[in-house]
């Protein structure tokens, strides 16, 4: 199976200090619809993995991160592509949960129900954690110069073998190559 996983915020739409907290908050990234359209005819399925500790915090609900999850898929759809499933993380950074990145238990989970090796799978974010949780399960870590990608990147530390990005349009460019 081709596979991507993508993170959220960040990395196909713009984030927010204080959380995307409803559906009118959730706009894309320049291009990055198009691109998940481009991954989709190519044959790669498109998985997201995010933290959405706002579910914790209190700041939005279930039935919100769902009405969230469904404007992007909408949008996407719109472009020509698809994001086969979305996997969250509800827990706050203090809960120690296996499933919040950095620790890699959503990866592993992702390739548990697809039923694939996650060895060499692109894993595109902005943030360190994205790329800490790609490494620990063999995925490529991928940063995109969006979100807080710049900032990730001038902190350093990166995992071994990250490749760089400015956006996650030049990434599918440069992938589907």
């Amino acid at each position: 199976m081709k596979l991507v996983i993508l993170d959220r915020d960040g990395t196909i739409n713009h984030d927010s200090d204080q959380y995307i907290k409803s559906p009118a908050e959730w706009k894309p990234i320049k291009g990055s619809l198009e691109a998940i359209a481009r991954l989709t005819q190519s044959g790669y399925r498109v998985v997201v993995a995010t933290n959405q500790s706002g579910i914790a915090r209190g700041l939005f609900d279930m039935t919100t991160l769902n009405s969230i999850d469904d404007t992007m898929h909408k949008a996407v759809a719109l472009a020509g592509g698809r994001i086969d499933a979305v996997f969250f993380c509800p827990h706050a950074a203090d809960a120690n949960c296996e499933c919040r990145k950095p620790k890699p238990g959503m990866l592993l989970e992702i390739g548990r129900r697809l039923n694939v090796a996650l060895a060499g799978v692109p894993m595109v974010g902005d943030g360190l954690r994205d790329l800490q949780a790609a490494a620990a399960v063999g995925a490529q870590p991928v940063l995109v110069l969006t979100g807080k990608g710049r900032r990730t990147h001038k902190e350093g530390g990166l995992p071994e073998g990250t490749r760089v990005f400015p956006d996650l349009a030049a990434f599918v460019d440069d992938f589907l190559k």
